[in-house]
């Protein structure tokens, strides 16, 4: 038998994205990429700063191939998105005006879950993406379930009524999510509302994202 979904306000929700047994996995593939994919995953990137698996220590040798993919593969990780979807996010940035790896990054961080991400109303890109698929979320004061969707300069991003008395939102409210050093200058965020807006477009230096796009997109012209 098949267990029941969990839901935003369950208890095993209330430490982060998922549960505790989750988290291994995240701070594996944070190792592996080098970065720190979760809170959770920090401590014990700052233990162990090599790769996992037996051979983690070991130097390696990479071909110009991998250490472009290995960058593609930071990104998305770090947006928590397909590769269709990156390949999608990609082929936009292709076609906009100035430099396609930093037109990329900007299109990324337009996704709803990443600027709830951003806001401090979640803790992590998976806490952010569940909040919005379980419709806990509003743009311009109607529900949004897509973590896709993009968002405009002016759009007003908020939590529903209905959801704002579940303990996440409690959190969030009282700061209890918020990003460490200052809130990204492109959104002005009101959390005792559970609310923010987009100001403008970000720009890139300005997006909290380890990545060298360049190789991103070397990865692609291929």
């Amino acid at each position: 038998m098949r267990s029941p979904p969990l839901r935003l306000g369950s208890p095993k929700l209330h430490g982060g994205p998922f549960n505790v047994n989750q988290s291994r996995p995240k701070v594996k593939k944070s190792r592996a990429l080098g970065i720190a994919l979760t809170p959770k995953a920090v401590k014990y990137f700052e233990q162990r700063p090599y790769p996992p698996g037996e051979h983690g220590r070991g130097r390696k040798q990479n071909s110009d191939y991998k250490v472009r993919l290995l960058e593609k593969q930071r990104l998305r990780a770090q947006y928590d998105i397909s590769e269709r979807q990156m390949a999608r996010a990609y082929d936009r940035a292709r076609k906009a005006e100035g430099k396609t790896g930093e037109a990329l990054v900007v299109e990324l961080e337009r996704r709803l879950d990443a600027l709830v991400l951003r806001s401090g109303i979640a803790r992590t890109i998976y806490q952010a993406r569940q909040m919005v698929v379980h419709g806990h979320i509003e743009v311009n004061g109607r529900k949004v379930d897509k973590p896709s969707f993009r968002v405009r300069p002016d759009d007003v991003v908020s939590v529903r009524e209905r959801s704002r008395a579940k303990h996440p939102f409690l959190v969030a409210r009282e700061g209890g999510y918020a990003p460490d050093g200052e809130t990204p200058r492109y959104l002005q965020v009101n959390l005792q509302a559970l609310a923010f807006r987009l100001d403008r477009d970000p720009n890139r230096k300005e997006i909290p994202v380890v990545c060298d796009e360049q190789l991103v997109v070397e990865y692609y012209a291929r």
